[in-house]
This record gives structure tokens, C-alpha cells and sequence, in this order.
């Protein structure tokens, strides 16, 4: 696509139906966007020994993060330069000192570089050694491991890190800073969960506080009612105290507030949020005490967080210590993995709770995200119908809007959601504007 062509897709009150449903948008993206943007890709606990690695992507490229012989992590492409071929096929293991090509046997340190080629005498004088094959596994652009997160840039040359981030990293700070140790660790494999929806769609639901109230009621609404019904008995059972705020007023959603950063970050949860009322764990504020003494100790729990998007494509539940990662896998398919992490030095309870969350929100037998989902489908299938071409984020819109502020408001507006297309504009297209034009002429 050319640059004019995706600038004509976004307004400031609305998106055209095809940034969700083209085949060549979402292509666009892959070309454009994501390669040039700093992209999640795993926790480094998820490779603590040497010769760990883990598989993902970065939008459709395939990578590893692997854990090398000098202690640092490495992200490579997971393509032997020989014929193609994955290297690693599954989600984690251990591969030793080497990573070995099942096709032809060729071997590769664990930073990429080529160590053995079977027969190699068959190379001499072709010239083999001037090749980009020679040089072995490809590494991605750049690297950043933050507060135990990998992110990477597949370029080479782009926006550095921290002007990328720039104030958004708050969130994780929070997160990590919860750990009386002041590190995580990854608790388990991800929950996975295919929507067929296009990514943006559960990107932008983290941040919309006009749906809980609506879309859950037959979830969140109904066991609320039951447990009223009850007699709302004491203590609080901990999966009440997961589920029933979804069930909160859109006053109370607006009193939330919604926090905006440049280059689509932001979060819900300025002043309060879902997470502030949950029974406190016996024994961790007191741990908490002990690192951090309990002034800051009380600053850093009393930041309560809900949803952190990242832009483009994860979300961070600091109070919970969770991190949801939307795969883009086509136009209208998206891999949902929800991770959970355990704070190094609380106490064990804290983890179950947030695991708890996961299974009753993020999970593929839960309850509330089923109610998400069905929206995200009726979506994707009603933006086809032709009598209308637009989509409406237009909530609380401003003519002066300027996303490069970092700007806190009412906690039911739509900003977020366009702060994050200002982001995709931004980004994508600066991209096609440099990149050659391969279409042809006459």
C-alpha cells in the first residue's frame, strides 16, 4: 500500500473498516509496523541456564530467545541461512551449546554465529564465505532486556527504547517493584487462546470502560446476583473479589480516569481501579516493610493500576503481575497468550491469586473473556456489511488532541484508543515512505 492510501484510513473521530478487516493493511503492518517499533517478546526467567530458549513471534517473523554461553540473551530469527528451515519448533527447551539445523546438520553457536558445516571442503572457492549464509543466524535489529522483559526492534535503525516508552515504563516499574526481592519471575506457560478477530480489536479493549457493565452482565452480573442472593456472606470468597467489579457503574469507571502517553501507551486506573479493594495477603506488606520501609512500600501498593497497553501489542495488569501478548496470525486471527509472573520474596498466595485471575478472565474455559470474545467475532463479521464504512471512536474527542502530551481524563474516553492510531499512522507510514517503490510503472 502507499503511504497516501493508509493516511486516507484514519480520522480523528474514526477508523475505516478496513485497518480491521484488509488483507493488505494487516500485510502493511507486518512490512511496516511492526519491525520498526519495540516489540515484546518474553521474560528472561523464561531462559535462566545457558542454552534456554524460547519460541515466539514479532508479528509474523519467528524468533528465538535463547539464553547464550556468556550469560546474555540473544533473539534471533528462527531460520537456518541455509534452506530456510525453523531451527526450533518447540515453545521452549534446552539445546546446549549449539543449535543444530535438522535438515542439513549445520550447527550455530547460540548467538547465531555459523560453528560447523557437514562436508564444509564443498564451499571452497565458491565463494561461500562472502554470503549473508556464512555469517549464520540472523539476529534481530536490537535488543533491550527492562526490569527482566525482552523487547526487541527487528531494524537495525529506528526509535531508540526509552523515547519509545518513554514515561509508559512506569507500569512495569510498578509491577516489579511490588516483589519485595524486586524481580519476577515467570510462574508457568502462558494461557493460550485463539480469537478470530483482528489484533487491534483485543488491544483496544483493555482500555474501553464502556463495556464491563454490558458485555459481562450475564457473566460478572449473574454471579453477582447469586452470591447477593447468598447473602453476600464473609469473608469475601477471592474469586467475588475478582468478579464482581467488572459489575462497577460507568461513574465509577469515569472516576477511574485514563492516563495517555506518546506512541500509543496508556493505561486505566489513574486515581482507582478493579484492583484496589482486594483482601489484603497476610504477611506481605510487612515484607514489603523490610525492603522498602513503609512509606514507599505503602506508595508503591496504593498504585493500583488496571490495564497497561503497550502499543502495538501487549497489555501489563501491574497489581496482578500479569502480561497478555496479542499475536497478529492474519487479518481476523489473533493468538491471545496470558502470562503470570510470581513476585521473588511474597508470599505464595499473591501468585495464586493472580493465577485465579487468569483462569477466570484470560483463559479458554473462563468466564468473562468468552463475553469478549463473541464481541470481538460480531465485530469482525458486522464491519463487513456495507452500510457503513467507518468505525466511531469519537467518545470525549477533543479538536486540539495532541498525542505527543502525556494527558490524564475522564476514565471513560475514547483518547486511548485514538492516541493509538495516531501511534499506528505514525509509524506505519513514515515506513512506506521510505521504503522503495517496488509496484512498477509504465
Amino acid at each position: 500500500m502507499k503511504s497516501e492510501q493508509i493516511k486516507a484510513l484514519i480520522q480523528p473521530h474514526q477508523v475505516h473498516r478496513d485497518v480491521y478487516t484488509s488483507a493488505d493493511v494487516y500485510n502493511a503492518e507486518m512490512q511496516h509496523l511492526f519491525p520498526n517499533v519495540w516489540i515484546f517478546v518474553g521474560h528472561e526467567s523464561q531462559t535462566p541456564n545457558k542454552g534456554d530458549y524460547i519460541t515466539t513471534q514479532v508479528g509474523d517473523q519467528p524468533v528465538i530467545q535463547v539464553r547464550h554461553t556468556d550469560g546474555e540473551i540473544y533473539v534471533l530469527y528462527n531460520r537456518c541461512p541455509h534452506k530456510g528451515t525453523k531451527i526450533a519448533i518447540d515453545r521452549a527447551g534446552n539445546t546446549g551449546k549449539f543449535f543444530r539445523c535438522p535438515y542439513h546438520a549445520w550447527a550455530f553457536k547460540t548467538d547465531g554465529c555459523l560453528l560447523a558445516i557437514p562436508l564444509r571442503k564443498g564451499y571452497e572457492d565458491t565463494g561461500f564465505e562472502n554470503t549473508d549464509s556464512s555469517k549464520g543466524m540472523k539476529a534481530v535489529g536490537a535488543v533491550k532486556v527492562y526490569r527482566g522483559f525482552v523487547f526487541v526492534r527487528l531494524a537495525k535503525e529506528g526509535i531508540a527504547f526509552d523515547e519509545f516508552f518513554g514515561g509508559s515504563l512506569s507500569s512495569i516499574d510498578n509491577m516489579v517493584d511490588r516483589a519485595p526481592a524486586g524481580r519476577l519471575e515467570i510462574s508457568g506457560p502462558p494461557l493460550r487462546y485463539m480469537h478470530n478477530c483482528n489484533w487491534k480489536m483485543l488491544v483496544e479493549n483493555q482500555t474501553d470502560t464502556c463495556h464491563p457493565m454490558v458485555a459481562h452482565e450475564s457473566s460478572a452480573g449473574t454471579a453477582v446476583k447469586i452470591f447477593e442472593e447468598l447473602g453476600s456472606p464473609e469473608p469475601r470468597p477471592a474469586a467475588m473479589q475478582i468478579i464482581a467489579p467488572f459489575m462497577s457503574p460507568y461513574e465509577f469507571f469515569e472516576k477511574m480516569g485514563i492516563r495517555t502517553w506518546p506512541n500509543g501507551h496508556g493505561h486505566t486506573g489513574v486515581n482507582m481501579s478493579i484492583h484496589s479493594n482486594y483482601d489484603a495477603i497476610p504477611g506481605y506488606f510487612e515484607a514489603m516493610i523490610e525492603t522498602y520501609g513503609e512509606e514507599q512500600a505503602k506508595a508503591i501498593l496504593d498504585e493500583n493500576r488496571h490495564n497497561t497497553v503497550y502499543f502495538p501489542n501487549i497489555m501489563v495488569k501491574a497489581p496482578l503481575q500479569q502480561l497478555r501478548n496479542f499475536i497478529p496470525l492474519g487479518p481476523n486471527k489473533t493468538l491471545a497468550e496470558s502470562y503470570v509472573y510470581r513476585l521473588v520474596g511474597a508470599p505464595e498466595k499473591l501468585v495464586a491469586m493472580s493465577a485465579m485471575y487468569n483462569r477466570m478472565i484470560n483463559a479458554p474455559t473462563s468466564i468473562v473473556g468468552h463475553d469478549d470474545l463473541e464481541m470481538y467475532e460480531r465485530a469482525q463479521e458486522g464491519l463487513n456489511a456495507n452500510a457503513l464504512e467507518w468505525v466511531n471512536i469519537q467518545r470525549l474527542h477533543k479538536d486540539d488532541e495532541d498525542y505527543t502530551e502525556e494527558v490524564v481524563e475522564n476514565g471513560t474516553t475514547e483518547r486511548q484508543m485514538r492516541n493509538q492510531f495516531a501511534a499506528w499512522l505514525k509509524f506505519i507510514s513514515a515506513s512506506v515512505e521510505d521504503a522503495p517503490d517496488t509496484s512498477g510503472s509504465e
